[in-house]
C-alpha cells in the first residue's frame, strides 16, 4: 500500500489537465477511454486519479487513438459507367 496515495479530483480538474471540455471527459468515461479503475462514482459525482488516467492513456495502444478512416467509395467501375454514358 502506498504511503501517500494520489488524491481523487473532480471532473473539472481532469478537463483542465487534459485541456478538453468536461463533456469530453464524460464521453471518454462512457466510451471506456478512461478506465473504470481510475475513478470512483458517488451518486452523480465522479472523482478521478489524474496520474492513473494519464498512465492508462499513455499505455493504451496508438490504434485506439486513431480516427476511423472514411471508406473509399469511388471505384474504377463507377468511372467507366460515367464514361459509357457520355
Amino acid at each position: 500500500m502506498q504511503d501517500n496515495p494520489e488524491p481523487f479530483v473532480p471532473i473539472d480538474e481532469v478537463a483542465k489537465h487534459f485541456s478538453v471540455s468536461i463533456s469530453t471527459i464524460r464521453t471518454w468515461v462512457r466510451n471506456g477511454q478512461i478506465p473504470s479503475d481510475t475513478y470512483i462514482k458517488l451518486g452523480n459525482t465522479y472523482r478521478f486519479r489524474l496520474g492513473a488516467i494519464t498512465e492508462a492513456i499513455l499505455s493504451s495502444s496508438p490504434e485506439q487513438h486513431k480516427q476511423p478512416e472514411a471508406p473509399d467509395t469511388s471505384s474504377d467501375d463507377d468511372a467507366m459507367d460515367f464514361l459509357d454514358d457520355l
